[in-house]
């Protein structure tokens, strides 16, 4: 488990990276304001979404190392939703530097969690309550940068997800679709299994419209 965990981290990081770097290149204070790909949502609501993602798996770590379990957004979905809309209105810089910071909080965290930690679990509050291991959170961050990028339309779009990230996720995306299904076990239909790996995990993502699929609840 650990060298898969240690694969995880560094793709994550590297994403992180592209990420922030996409930031620093393409926006500007209009450009927050702008919508993004996510209806309902600017830029900022995005921006600050992954900023209060990044502060919510540092602290399940944190508990996870207690032997403890926590909600992962204390106060659940109301609360999350608040926490975006209060920082969604904010100017390029803050809302950068606020990503950024955090991201650099939980990589620390990442690096100093101990076995204990690694081997402990979280409650997720927006997930219906589902009991999370904690080795699983550097994938679902992995999954949210390297979606989010894409969501935020400044350049980035889902045919640049990184290799690795649709080698790990596509098996986990195609698992949760078969899991909806009666009995769990159906395959995906035949112009699903036909598309190239990216394109594929983009439709199960709720990113890419296929003509002849219906398309799947967005993540």
């Amino acid at each position: 488990m650990a060298r898969e965990l240690d694969a995880t981290v560094a793709g994550c990081a590297a994403a992180h990276q592209r990420l922030l770097a996409t930031l620093d290149s393409a926006l500007d204070d209009d450009a927050c304001r702008a919508p993004s790909r996510l209806p309902g949502w600017s830029r900022g609501h995005l921006l600050t979404h992954l900023a209060r993602n990044a502060e919510s798996h540092a602290r399940v770590l944190a508990t996870a190392a207690r032997g403890e379990t926590t909600e992962q957004y204390p106060g659940g979905a109301p609360a999350r939703a608040a926490a975006i809309d209060a920082g969604a209105g904010r100017a390029a810089a803050p809302l950068v530097a606020d990503v950024r910071a955090t991201i650099w909080a939980l990589e620390s965290a990442w690096a100093l969690a101990s076995p204990v930690a690694w081997a402990g679990g979280a409650v997720a509050s927006h997930a219906g309550g589902a009991r999370i291991a904690a080795a699983d959170l550097p994938a679902m961050r992995w999954r949210e940068v390297e979606v989010h990028l894409a969501d935020l339309d400044l350049g980035p779009t889902w045919r640049d997800w990184s290799d690795g990230f649709v080698r790990a996720d596509l098996p986990r995306m195609t698992a949760r679709w078969r899991s909806r299904r009666p009995m769990g076990m159906t395959d995906l239909p035949a112009a699903a299994l036909a598309l190239a790996p990216t394109e594929r995990l983009a439709w199960l993502l709720g990113r890419h419209s296929v003509a002849g699929l219906p398309t799947p609840d967005p993540l």
